[in-house]
């Protein structure tokens, strides 16, 4: 079991490999309470002169104990806008930015109310990407039904995104 994230770290997407080539099923934690300032809404990148940058997926205000499931975007903020500029500029001279950006793009054009779907519908462009399919439709994400405890240290690694490792070195399969 993992929880969501926002364009997750790489340490993420080797767990969920490693429970995939284990032949277990990958659930996504998204019964538990939402906890602000973690990956399940940022993620970590490295602009072009390697410096840190975090990008934060605005939420509307969560009430105490709101579930992960039930958490909405905010649009008030012109956070997609900000992203896709990080984004392109981040890895608009990497080796698989051209051929990666338009997967991406629709993310940042289109408003998603939910944080989990906007999570899900990354991770899955990522999944097909990183699997050198990326017209071939996986199936979305199964998730809990009930609460489960999730040991977040583990899935963090560095904390850099998958992004960096994706745009410089393209597919794993």
């Amino acid at each position: 079991m993992l929880p969501t994230t926002y364009l997750g770290p790489s340490a993420w997407y080797e767990a969920f490999f490693a429970a995939r080539r284990a032949n277990e099923q990958v659930l996504i934690e998204v019964q538990e309470s939402f906890v602000k300032q973690t990956y399940r809404n940022r993620c970590f990148i490295h602009d072009a002169q390697g410096h840190e940058v975090i990008l934060t997926v605005p939420v509307l205000k969560v009430e105490h104990k709101q579930l992960t499931r039930d958490v909405q975007i905010s649009y008030q903020q012109h956070w997609q806008h900000q992203h896709w500029m990080a984004l392109k500029s981040a890895y608009g001279k990497s080796p698989y930015w051209d051929y990666y950006a338009d997967y991406f793009a629709p993310f940042y054009k289109r408003e998603t109310k939910w944080l989990i779907d906007l999570n899900d519908g990354l991770h899955d462009v990522i999944m097909r990407l990183l699997r050198n399919k990326p017209d071939e439709p996986l199936a979305r994400p199964v998730h809990t039904t009930t609460f489960m405890q999730v040991n977040l240290e583990q899935y963090w690694g560095d904390g850099t995104s998958i992004l960096d490792s994706l745009m410089d070195n393209g597919p794993i399969e």
